[in-house]
């Protein structure tokens, strides 16, 4: 049976603020969704970052109650283990499919109670109150997603004014320069650098790539330089810097050579 050809992406002063053509495809079809949990099951820099964030976030006493916001929660790989420890996670995501199923899957585990969905775009969370929330994740390079600079930094200085003082904040984010040890990665960097003379809406370290039957995928790769930088600049105190080995299976301690990305947990 033929199916319907899908609708191209809206233009860009359709979308929402710092979402890629790409990032809107993603967002809204439903198969990303669907087979989201099966596709990352095996993503080794999954099992890292969880190992992470239960040893910031541990199983909390019987009576103590804390909140965590998780930008860019899809259907729950990060918010439902956190909820299981005992805390109350609100899950913001752009993709309603994507909430539809962290629900569901937490009606199955018994955690609704604690789990909050919020469909929303990550730019754009000045809905939440001041100082509202104790902590913050956002995991699997999602700030990598937005497109822009100036609406990174503004979702990471409203995520500032959200969270309590004294918050933690655990942060994933790709590497740049891992594109040189990848195949076409110099070529793709000379050409990123390149962009920068003749669109002034490109910035060094965006990519598009296909990605799951998307064409258009975009990711911003940051430099550890310009990572401390926007933290820094939108209030957030760096207290540690992790960086990750390229294939995501470990921390690894070098400052230099082979790094595929960072992990962030500041306040």
């Amino acid at each position: 049976m033929n199916q319907p050809p899908k609708s191209a992406s809206p233009p860009e002063w359709r979308r929402p603020v710092g979402v890629s053509s790409g990032t809107w495809d993603y967002v809204n079809e439903r198969t990303i969704a669907d087979h989201y949990d099966a596709f990352v099951a095996d993503t080794p820099l999954c099992r890292l970052d969880q190992q992470i964030v239960a040893a910031e976030f541990p199983t909390r006493k019987s009576g103590q109650n804390a909140s965590i916001i998780d930008l860019g929660c899809g259907s729950g790989r990060t918010a439902l283990p956190l909820a299981a420890r005992g805390y109350t996670v609100i899950g913001v995501d752009l993709s309603h499919r994507m909430l539809e199923i962290l629900v569901t899957k937490a009606q199955q585990q018994s955690l609704i109670d604690r789990i909050h969905p919020v469909r929303a775009n990550l730019v754009q969370i000045d809905g939440f109150a001041d100082q509202s929330i104790d902590h913050a994740v956002c995991m699997f390079s999602t700030l990598g997603m937005i497109q822009g600079g100036s609406n990174r930094r503004e979702m990471l200085r409203s995520l500032r004014r959200i969270v309590r003082p004294g918050g933690k904040f655990v942060l994933h984010v790709h590497n740049r320069w891992a594109a040189l040890y990848e195949p076409g990665g110099i070529r793709a960097m000379v050409a990123s650098r390149a962009r920068l003379w003749f669109n002034s809406d490109h910035e060094f370290g965006d990519s598009v790539y296909a990605y799951r039957g998307l064409d258009k995928m975009f990711m911003h790769r940051f430099s550890r330089k310009e990572l401390a930088a926007d933290l820094r600049a939108t209030g957030w105190q760096v207290r540690e810097l992790l960086r990750v080995a390229t294939d995501g299976s470990a921390i690894v301690n070098r400052r230099f050579g082979k790094v595929g990305g960072f992990i962030v947990i500041a306040q």
